[in-house]
């Protein structure tokens, strides 16, 4: 290899968000590789932007298809808002030609074109357009063509070499329209990927990509989500939580609420998480609030993940209990995502995570709620372990996170649609209870592993000032139970702000 050829097998942008870390950097130079996948999952658009991406950085680039128009190509392109200027497009047999009586016995439609015919106007074209970025649609053709494995084999092993002779980076794409999804390929490609799409029931289908193979790359294994939108395919890598890790202050952060605080021993302190359970309107989104304004006072970023909520919704009532976070929304400082669990995935769940820790520097996360992320999984069964890897994640930065987590009923016993009380750090736990014929609250904290906290339960009160937590309620029975009744003197109850029992 003389010093002016590039290095082989160097990694080359793919053009995609997200893809290049999962490939270690990018598609091996100089080699054939082979996306798959069934028709609608995105393999024409991830060509596309392959070959952008080249047209970027001044290289050649030739797209052939067997199975798609120049016309649609363009389409394509256009509703993604791309220019294809710089791409050489080749119809292998374009339409018009088909129509044309004098091309009738000579040229005809793909599906009906000899195979040695359809290879050699191919490998024609590369040699005049000495492209170092090829995008061949599809093998497919080639597989109807060839009718028999041996005979495909054969002609994609040619049509790899001549490719590798020519030092061009090729993306073969094969739509898996055969009755049996064809291995053969697998052997002679020098990576695999497979797009997947997935149609749940209700909402929006799911996408994800695989790295079946890589010659020689360390590559992230497993499945990672991506979607496709305007702009074109975007891949949200799994998060390993092991990779992520930086140095922080382990204080504890306090709510401004010195009877919730002594609750909790001292705050919550950062680098951990907090479940908060309780029946639906015990005042839990009241609660985590409290702690995002206390930290927006200290000067510090915060988000809040809405799956429950309207933001307008969650604005007003932040209002009406006396803590007005609209200016911090305006200012940047607290960032509201309202989310659909039907077209979310969970890799872009995290990703949205992640940006606010890392581009905006969030100290404070709320989820709110993990039912709703529940709903936002295809598969309930890893909602715990993809949990899991979120939190640590959010712990090794430094993060204070709050999950909360509606129980279903409002009274008597209570189930949790999914258990996370032991990846929490803390568990707090809140309750409807009677008193004097009235429906009061109660708060209690049953898990901390950073440090000690109280064994009591206290009453919690909302009012337009905020939240409010009073003394340790000691006439107290059955709140483990879920039934739980105060038997103690209206005395020692949270009154109202003029002096009165509510």
């Amino acid at each position: 290899m003389t010093p002016e050829q590039p290095l082989d097998a160097t990694p080359l942008p793919s053009g995609v968000p997200g893809l290049d870390p999962i490939l270690n950097g990018g598609y091996a130079s100089n080699r054939a590789h082979l996306i798959e996948g069934r028709p609608g999952c995105g393999k024409t658009t991830l060509g596309l932007q392959f070959l952008l991406d080249g047209v970027a950085a001044g290289e050649r680039c030739l797209y052939i298809t067997l199975s798609e128009s120049k016309r649609e190509l363009l389409n394509v392109a256009e509703r993604h808002g791309w220019s294809l200027d710089g791409i050489d497009i080749y119809e292998l047999v374009p339409p018009e030609l088909s129509l044309d009586p004098k091309q009738l016995q000579t040229l005809v439609h793909s599906s009906d074109l000899e195979l040695g015919e359809t290879v050699r106007m191919a490998l024609e074209e590369i040699e005049r357009v000495k492209p170092s970025r090829v995008v061949f649609d599809s093998l497919s053709e080639i597989r109807l063509l060839s009718q028999g494995s041996l005979r495909y084999r054969r002609q994609v092993l040619a049509l790899k070499s001549f490719f590798l002779l020519n030092n061009a980076t090729v993306l073969m794409l094969d739509d898996l329209t055969s009755e049996q999804d064809d291995l053969n390929l697998h052997s002679i490609s020098h990576a695999v990927i497979r797009l997947e799409q997935l149609a749940p029931v209700y909402g929006a289908e799911k996408r994800r990509i695989r790295v079946i193979k890589m010659r020689g790359t360390d590559f992230r294994g497993g499945y990672h989500d991506m979607v496709i939108r305007r702009g074109g395919v975007h891949v949200f890598p799994r998060l390993i939580a092991a990779e992520h890790h930086r140095e922080f202050d382990s204080e504890a952060a306090t709510s401004g609420v010195a009877e919730l605080d002594a609750l909790l021993g001292d705050g919550l302190h950062r680098g951990t998480s907090t479940l908060i359970v309780g029946p639906s309107g015990v005042g839990k989104s009241s609660l985590a609030l409290a702690y995002v304004q206390a930290a927006l006072n200290r000067g510090e970023t915060s988000l809040i993940i809405s799956f429950d909520e309207t933001k307008r919704i969650f604005l007003k009532r932040a209002t009406s209990i006396g803590m007005d976070v609209a200016p911090h929304v305006e200012t940047g400082t607290l960032q509201i995502e309202q989310v659909d669990p039907a077209d979310l995935s969970p890799g872009e769940f995290s990703s949205l995570v992640r940006e606010s820790v890392e581009a905006a520097g969030a100290r404070v996360v709320v989820i709110d709620s993990l039912t709703g992320y529940l709903n936002a999984m295809p598969e309930e069964e890893f909602v715990a372990l993809q949990m899991h890897e979120l939190l640590t994640y959010l712990n090794q930065q430094g993060v204070v996170t709050i999950l909360i987590l509606a129980q279903h009923g409002m009274v008597g016993q209570m189930a949790t649609p999914i258990d996370m009380t032991y990846l929490s750090d803390a568990v707090v736990l809140m309750r409807f209870f009677e008193a004097q014929g009235r429906i009061r609250r109660a708060i209690s904290v049953i898990k901390k592993r950073t440090g000690s906290h109280e064994d009591t339960i206290r009453e919690y009160r909302i009012d337009s000032a905020g939240v409010r937590v009073g003394e340790p309620l000691k006439n107290f029975r059955g709140v483990l139970t879920g039934v739980p009744t105060y038997e103690g003197a209206e005395a020692s109850l949270l009154k109202d702000r003029d002096g009165h029992a509510a």
